[in-house]
């Protein structure tokens, strides 16, 4: 129970700003039930008119049809609005909600994102949201009419006949008592449920988003035994949830069968006795079955309840995550940077129990280029990370252009940097758009002169609508080569002050990396660069070579510097130029 309303709680405060959709909900939900509720005595008092001595008066009888018609159409009328009314408010509440995750999604740690599966991310946004909105549509119409059906049965039934009404309402805590025991269990089933079709959404993602690596490794059968697992998992606790929340309906209606046989042989009695009419133990009848209803309907939701219930904590789970470390109060916004970066005594780890980046000094001036080398898990990309303030050194201080950047926005630093990085990300958009990602308000002169100096002009002309052709990162008609150079082009458009390129000409055939080398020459020419390259031969004519062991700087120099040294990076580089020869 103290799981469930820690749950509703924020959940129904997301209903506080639609207040108008609230009272219009409770007004044509109380319309609704006070025709509803009205129908009983009209058909009683027909009733009556039959069966009474005598003939039958078939003008009263007509005038009380003509009322049981009104009735009926002010009922159904109501109950859409209120049915309208209560959609809408579901669903600009589960708006609301998705427009909080998708911003909570950027003000969330890089940290969090790369160490936790982006399926499971996608399934909080998407289907939870999904599973709320369904949940709610279901309950708040319930809830509405429910309460106001019970209170207003109740009174009815009291002008009655007290005596009666007191026998159900001693009956009814028994189906309250039933559903609730139920309910309880199936909560923590739809939790679990939630959770493993996160983990199946994850899976899902993984295996269709690197499908020729799955097939290409012959991991097809390990993958399906995978989804076998997830997915009989999902099947067994799905059944179970369904299964126990499914027995509260027969559970609470056979307590209200007690209910109606209760009122039926009472009611019987007292009309033999003479103390009560046909037609008013049919109203009475009548109402005693729309009393026990609403338990009914509840019950009958308790399966869409639950399973909202438990996504909303999945959903409330992530929204209450901490959030990245904001921008400083005083922090200034860095309008352009001199090109200047210096790095002091910093440590940094992702995992405090694993070391990494240990006492790292690095000092660069402008316009220098600065290739980042050594061995795979050394902190090459590390650096490119702490530099980018994707994460935030342990302790130690980074400057551009003598300014720390804890003391600037975010936004401003970044926009000093381009990176053009090994693993390539396009957009679903034109081709247009993409080039123009960091840069939305480039002229289709500036996006085509990019284009060419980057070398993916000619390609882009041969596509079907060329730079207005959609494509997407999985688009099939361009190559990995060439969403590189589009990729190359992007930062090419915006030429900011300062370059990180991380083996940017990894997936492109030589003579186009030829060609592409001397465009990032004149591109670099000037500029503060940071290269990362695991072929030593293209940083040959960086002004500082930084080599990197153990997240430590080993040595630091010219190639030629290096290379007299016949130190850790001639042994890199001998290494590497007798495979090349090999």
């Amino acid at each position: 129970m103290k799981k469930e309303n820690s749950v509703l709680k924020p959940l129904l405060g997301y209903a506080k700003p639609y207040k108008g959709l609230w009272c219009l909900s409770l007004i044509f939900s109380v319309i609704t039930v006070a025709a509803t509720l009205y129908a009983p005595i009209l058909i009683g008092n027909a009733v009556d008119e039959i069966v009474g001595k005598g003939d039958v008066d078939l003008r009263a009888l007509g005038f009380i049809l003509v009322k049981l018609g009104i009735t009926a159409l002010v009922t159904g009328a109501s109950q859409w609005l209120m049915l309208l009314c209560t959609n809408r408010l579901t669903y600009k509440v589960v708006a609301r909600l998705r427009e909080e995750l998708y911003q909570k999604l950027h003000r969330l740690p890089l940290s969090y994102i790369d160490s936790h599966p982006h399926g499971d991310i996608i399934s909080r946004i998407i289907t939870d949201t999904e599973q709320i909105s369904d949940g709610l549509l279901m309950g708040f119409a319930q809830l509405f009419t429910g309460i106001c059906t019970i209170f207003g049965t109740l009174i009815f039934m009291m002008t009655i006949s007290v005596k009666i009404a007191l026998a159900v309402v001693l009956i009814t805590p028994l189906s309250l008592f039933v559903a609730r025991f139920i309910s309880r269990n199936t909560f923590r089933l739809f939790a679990e449920q939630s959770k493993v079709r996160g983990e199946l959404t994850s899976l899902v993602e993984e295996m269709t988003g690197n499908s020729k690596t799955v097939v290409a490794f012959g991991y097809e059968q390990r993958a399906e035994e995978r989804f076998e697992h997830l997915n009989q998992q999902l099947n067994t606790i799905g059944v179970k949830a369904t299964f126990f929340s499914s027995l509260t309906n027969p559970s609470t209606r056979f307590v209200n069968g007690l209910v109606y046989t209760t009122v039926g042989i009472i009611g019987a009695f007292a009309v033999i006795g003479g103390g009560f009419s046909v037609g008013r133990l049919t109203s009475f009848l009548t109402y005693a079955n729309q009393y026990t209803k609403p338990f009914n309907e509840i019950s009958g939701v308790i399966t869409e309840l639950q399973s909202a219930l438990a996504s909303a904590a999945r959903v409330f789970g992530l929204l209450a995550l901490k959030e990245e470390e904001p921008d400083s109060k005083g922090a200034i916004v860095l309008e352009s940077a001199d090109g200047t970066v210096d790095i002091d005594s910093v440590y940094f780890s992702y995992d405090p129990k694993v070391r990494l980046i240990e006492g790292f000094d690095l000092h660069v001036k402008s316009g220098s280029r600065i290739a980042i080398v050594g061995p795979t898990g050394c902190g090459k990309t590390t650096v490119i990370n702490l530099l980018m303030r994707f994460y935030d050194p342990d302790s130690g201080e980074i400057r551009i252009s003598g300014v720390p950047v804890r003391d600037c926005t975010r936004e401003s630093m970044r926009r000093q940097w381009g990176m053009v990085l090994q693993e390539t990300w396009l957009k679903t958009g034109t081709v247009r758009e993409n080039i123009a990602y960091g840069k939305p308000d480039a002229t289709d002169g500036e996006i085509i002169a990019a284009a060419k100096a980057a070398h993916c002009h000619s390609f882009i002309k041969r596509l079907p609508e060329g730079y207005d052709t959609v494509i997407s990162d999985g688009f099939a008609s361009v190559s990995q080569g060439q969403k590189q150079l589009l990729c190359i082009a992007r930062v090419m458009l915006s030429l900011p002050p300062m370059l990180i390129l991380d083996e940017a000409t990894s997936s492109i055939d030589t003579m186009t990396e030829i060609r592409i080398q001397r465009a990032f020459e004149k591109m670099m020419k000037g500029r503060t660069s940071f290269i990362i390259a695991h072929r030593l031969s293209t940083i040959r004519n960086a002004d500082v070579i930084i080599v990197m062991r153990d997240g430590h700087i080993v040595e630091q120099g010219s190639h030629e510097q290096l290379l007299a040294k016949d130190g850790f990076y001639a042994s890199l580089y001998n290494s590497q130029f007798e495979q090349d020869n090999a």
